[in-house]
C-alpha cells in the first residue's frame, strides 16, 4: 500500500461511523483499495498518475463496472489524505450514511472476521 493508502487504512480501521471497512477487496475484474460492503461502498485513492493518459477513461470505465456489481465508487486524491485524512474519513462516513446506518453487528467490538462478508 501507498502511504496514502497507510495512513487512511489506519483511520477506517477503527471502524468510523460504526461502518465496517476492508482493504484490497476482490471486485472481479479489479481488486478496490478499500470498501464498505454493507454501504455498498468503493473507496479508492487516486494518485497524480490517475490524472494523465488514458487513466481518467479507465477508472471511468472501472467504475461503471463495479456500477453494474452494485457499487458506488468514492475517489480520494492521495494528496488530500496526506493534507487530513480526519476531512478524508468524514467524507467517506456520508458517503457510507447515505445508502442507510451501518448494520447493528458493524457496530459491534473486536475485530473484522476474516471469513468475508456477504453481499
Amino acid at each position: 500500500m501507498s502511504l496514502p493508502e497507510v495512513l487512511l487504512w489506519q483511520e477506517l480501521r477503527k471502524r468510523p461511523g460504526g461502518f465496517r471497512f476492508r482493504r484490497q477487496v476482490p471486485f472481479d475484474p479489479y481488486v478496490a483499495d478499500f470498501a464498505c460492503l454493507s454501504a455498498r461502498l468503493i473507496i479508492e485513492v487516486d494518485g497524480a498518475s490517475h490524472e494523465r493518459g488514458n487513466a481518467p477513461k479507465r477508472d471511468l470505465r472501472r467504475d461503471a463496472v463495479l456500477a453494474q456489481q452494485g457499487m458506488r465508487t468514492l475517489r480520494i486524491p492521495a494528496r488530500d489524505v496526506l493534507n487530513d485524512v480526519e476531512i478524508c474519513v468524514t467524507a467517506i462516513v456520508a458517503a457510507c450514511r447515505e445508502a442507510g446506518p451501518p448494520p447493528p453487528s458493524a457496530k459491534a467490538d473486536g475485530p473484522p472476521s476474516r471469513s468475508g462478508e456477504e453481499l
